[in-house]
């Protein structure tokens, strides 16, 4: 006789588990040693405690508990695509840069749109600038172009970023967003009537990541070998064309998808309809910095066309969309400071300022090893000496001489230097200083962008700004603020004053006061 023998729930979910995962590849931990069972801990009895030497669990729960790096300061909802940028032009007399030396030249690209303010779980719906960072993979390095959709900034100088951003973050006591807060900050930043027009616009909504412009915002140096030099800025132009929405537009699709940005990226994408930008150049001489009614390094201030003309030199193609979120978007380290021969810095004080910044809080984020990532890795061989041990992932490395000077430089395997890599030098002229601008010229580019505007641009423009201002209490913030519209043109600030409630004799009082 056949003896029947008793099985528990337990084993038989486990048995027809494992038929289930036996053509399967073996499950191992992160050691490589293989799991026998995934499904339940190790006790001490059926109903014993838990075993501290049930490695498997604790490696999970400890994985697990550290599986969200910290949350960027800025630009902290991301969508990241992959593709290609094809010089049109080749720009080697005027830069040695490695993308532009030959027309046709391909190179490989990773681009993160981001939100600039709003948190990494918000709605793609909300109104906020947009971050456009693009990464070139170049056989000198990795360079990279951080700016965003919009050509200028709300503020000139780094040293007010903190303030700025804390009084557009959510308020510390309620956790909620308030006009009270960040039009008190901006009522004293006259400089910002001009990105604050393009943000109130229904371009502060985009409709689609594919029809959104892109900047670089500041300017740049352009270098020879030579060291000749130009200021050169870097705009990206949609083939799409430039889409916004209203806000009623917007709470129709965040109703629907508040994901509707990446959704639209990679549909598009998966679908074979690449989406494609040109990058379009302007550059001047470094003597004509003075040449202007406003300062070009200024990033409140854009180079118009009709004094500084735009040249086509590229397009970039996304056509991949990566194959892990956190690796290629949440992992991805973007840094203005990330330059190749024939970049380099220009004077402007928010880029001098962002120069530091953005590097040093990627480090904080992902460690001292983070450019050792995958998406952030160099796809040439790297030799920094500097480089070595910290926290986080580091490639292996064997040599004795980890410093340099040494006398083995140059012999197989010990890097040394190269003279023509040297940075170029520029005279210097002046004393150390804490001062202003001199050009400010506040308020006439941001009336030239409203008069460009369509009726219905203009008109979704003064509602949202208006009724923005309106939840405003404190009336001197709210005819300041009115006061720097009407400056830039009288029907944008009377319509925007009459919502807001704004005193309109102390609104043209106080714009009479102001320089332009």
């Amino acid at each position: 006789m056949f003896r029947l023998r008793a099985i528990t729930a337990a084993a038989l979910t486990a048995s027809l588990f494992a038929a289930s995962v036996a053509s399967a590849e073996q499950l191992t931990r992160a050691t490589g040693a293989p799991v026998g069972d995934n499904l339940n801990s190790e006790t001490a009895g059926p109903l014993g405690p838990t075993l501290l030497q049930d490695h498997q669990l604790i490696e999970k729960l400890a994985a697990f508990d550290r599986e969200r790096i910290p949350e960027r300061v800025v630009h902290p909802r991301g969508t990241g695509a992959k593709g290609y940028f094809k010089a049109t032009a080749d720009l080697s007399e005027i830069t040695r840069a490695a993308p532009f030396q030959a027309a046709g030249k391909q190179t490989p690209v990773l681009v993160r749109f981001s939100s600039v303010i709003n948190s990494k779980g918000s709605p793609e719906s909300l109104r906020d600038p947009r971050g456009f960072a693009v990464k070139f993979y170049t056989e000198q390095g990795n360079w990279d172009i951080v700016g965003n959709n919009f050509p200028v900034f709300f503020i000139r100088d780094a040293k007010q970023f903190p303030d700025m951003v804390h009084s557009l973050k959510p308020d510390p006591v309620s956790n909620v967003q308030d006009p009270n807060r960040y039009l008190d900050f901006f009522s004293f930043k006259p400089e910002a009537t001009h990105m604050l027009t393009l943000l109130y616009s229904p371009l502060g909504i985009p409709a689609s990541l594919r029809e959104m412009d892109g900047s670089g915002v500041h300017a740049f140096k352009f270098v020879t070998d030579d060291c000749s030099a130009k200021y050169v800025k870097f705009t990206w132009k949609s083939r799409q064309g430039q889409t916004g929405l209203t806000p009623a537009q917007a709470a129709k699709v965040q109703a629907a998808d508040f994901n509707h940005l990446t959704n639209d990226l990679y549909q598009n994408i998966e679908a074979g309809n690449f989406p494609i930008w040109d990058l379009y150049i302007q550059t001047i001489e470094l003597d004509q910095v003075d040449d202007f009614a406003f300062n070009p390094l200024d990033t409140t201030k854009i180079w118009p066309e009709n004094l500084v003309p735009a040249r086509k030199v590229g397009e970039m193609v996304l056509n991949e969309v990566p194959d892990n979120f956190f690796q290629w978007t949440e992992q991805a380290a973007f840094a203005p400071s990330n330059m190749i021969p024939g970049i380099e810095p220009s004077e402007d004080r928010m880029l001098q300022g962002r120069l530091f910044s953005y590097a040093d809080t990627q480090r904080y984020r992902l460690g001292v090893n983070h450019l050792q990532l995958e998406p952030n890795r160099p796809r040439v061989e790297t030799h920094a000496v500097s480089v070595q041990d910290g926290a986080g992932y580091s490639k292996p490395m064997s040599r004795s001489v980890n410093y340099f000077p040494t006398r083995r430089a140059g012999e197989a395997g010990y890097a040394t230097t190269d003279a023509g890599y040297k940075s170029c030098q520029y005279a210097l002229k002046g004393t150390t200083q804490q001062i202003p601008f001199s050009k400010t010229q506040n308020f006439k580019q941001a009336g030239e962008l409203y008069r460009s505007f369509s009726r219905g641009y203009r008109t979704a423009l003064v509602e949202a700004f208006g009724g923005d201002l309106a939840a405003v209490e404190n009336q001197e913030i709210r005819d300041i603020i009115t006061s720097y519209l009407y400056k830039a043109d009288a029907d944008y600030g009377q319509r925007v004053g009459k919502i807001a409630k704004a005193d309109m004799s102390r609104v043209k009082q106080l714009a009479a006061s102001y320089n332009d």
